[in-house]
């Protein structure tokens, strides 16, 4: 919490550059709220997140929205948060950045968003009309986040992002019963009366995120892809590789995860699965078998066409990393870097989807020149790019949300489902957070599990 804490006070020193056109900083209503309350998940510290009783949200912009929550979701990337990973968090911001909800408020310069209706949220907070957002790149807006150390650090900021620290605007997030959606008109979509809740809420990040990973970088017809990471992303990404015309998806991770892709992979697809468990090979320099000499076996020896990272940057292997990152001499790990780069065939590529926070030692610079490989950052997802296909591809059928979803759980156990889900307790892989206002539970939608 020491490091957030800095890092506020270094942004507040410095000031932010006023490039916003909505508000920043209104990571929870304690002045931004009305007399009513609400739950919702909050940032407590270090490793610790609470569900408490909080004053809902009340409109403070014209181009508010006013979103009742009848869905949300917990990402990986929220494990960052919790953590400590991502910089300038502050006790009692409101977490979540993928929701779906009823609108409950407008504010009187809404003009398309209508009260009553059903609305999925964009992770990503869009002015809709600079240069990235006419250019459907929504996730790098250049006017929802003036956060000077951001742009110090790397250069240029992204857009605003719900619940996912003051670094990117300090927006409250949707693990709530209430949010408050800045710039309404753009960022909200609206949900078909065929497509219920439990499969549109996903289109907010992990679906945009997943099909970013795999298009990207690009797969192409008769591709080997080696996927690192089967949690939500991970797995969806393989799926969508897989579409694309892949003749070949390796998922590189451990069990639980494994077991589950598996179980789940969609049988059109089967003969395309192979999978690799880590944990049962080496790394480093070692002449006994790795994750590189394994994809190299299974790909024809030369290895993968494509690797897509889809697990972060935070998860270190071995001692050296781990004792770097706990120094505060590197923020992410190389080891998952090197062996993508390393695993792929000449003039291979590599996409990195994964959350990446800054500098990382001990990268293989020298394999990625000398052997042409592509390294691909994806970016965070522009989701505004990708929804109206994906939602398409939901009422078609060709595409079903739900094969990632293993529990359907209540708001008010948010905080012990974090913990449960970081452990990868009860074979947990995403989950649908439901409210008092969320409708009857869709076909196929996990039974309610209490906590």
């Amino acid at each position: 919490m020491a490091v957030s804490q800095a890092a506020n006070a270094v942004e507040k020193a410095i000031g932010h550059d006023q490039s916003s056109i909505t508000a920043q900083d209104v990571s929870n209503y304690s002045e931004a709220g009305g007399g009513e309350t609400m739950k919702a998940l909050c940032w407590m510290g270090k490793q610790k997140v609470q569900v408490v009783d909080v004053p809902r949200p009340r409109i403070i912009e014209d181009s508010d929205v006013i979103l009742k929550v009848t869905g949300t979701t917990v990402c990986g990337s929220d494990l960052h948060l919790l953590h400590g990973s991502v910089i300038q968090m502050q006790k009692g911001d409101i977490l979540g950045h993928e929701f779906c909800g009823i609108v409950d408020e407008v504010g009187t310069g809404i003009k398309k968003v209508q009260k009553g209706k059903r609305y999925v949220a964009s992770f990503q907070i869009a002015c809709g009309h600079c240069f990235y957002c006419q250019n459907k790149l929504s996730s790098q807006c250049e006017m929802t986040n003036s956060n000077s150390t951001a742009k110090a650090m790397y250069g240029g900021q992204t857009a605003g992002m719900f619940g996912y620290s003051h670094f990117t605007g300090g927006f409250a997030g949707g693990q709530a019963e209430y949010v408050r959606v800045p710039l309404g008109d753009v960022n909200l979509l609206a949900i078909p009366d065929d497509v219920p809740d439990e499969k549109a809420l996903y289109l907010s990040d992990v679906l945009a995120t997943s099909y970013n990973c795999a298009h990207d970088t690009a797969v192409y017809p008769g591709d080997q892809v080696a996927v690192f990471g089967a949690g939500p992303i991970g797995q969806m990404a393989g799926v969508f590789a897989a579409q694309a015309g892949a003749s070949k998806i390796i998922f590189v991770d451990t069990e639980p995860r494994l077991s589950f892709v598996s179980d789940r992979w969609p049988p059109a697809f089967a003969d395309k699965l192979e999978l690799v468990d880590f944990k049962k090979l080496s790394f480093g320099v070692t002449a006994k078998e790795t994750v590189v000499s394994k994809l190299k076996e299974l790909c024809g020896g030369r290895g993968p066409d494509v690797a897509l990272e889809c697990a972060a940057g935070e998860y270190a292997k071995g001692w050296a990393h781990w004792l770097e990152i706990m120094a505060g001499v590197e923020t992410d790990t190389s080891e998952i870097l090197n062996e993508m780069v390393e695993s792929v065939r000449n003039y291979g590529r590599c996409g990195i989807t994964g959350v990446y926070v800054g500098y990382t030692n001990h990268f293989n610079v020298g394999s990625l020149m000398q052997r042409g490989i592509r390294l691909i950052g994806n970016g965070q997802a522009p989701v505004h790019k990708y929804w109206s296909e994906l939602l398409e591809q939901i009422q078609t059928g060709k595409l079903d949300p739900l094969q990632m979803v293993s529990h359907r759980v209540r708001v008010e156990d948010l905080d012990k489902v974090y913990y449960k889900f970081e452990n990868h307790e009860d074979g947990m892989q995403k989950v649908f957070v439901e409210t008092r206002f969320s409708l009857p539970a869709c076909e196929g939608s996990p039974k309610l599990t209490r906590y």
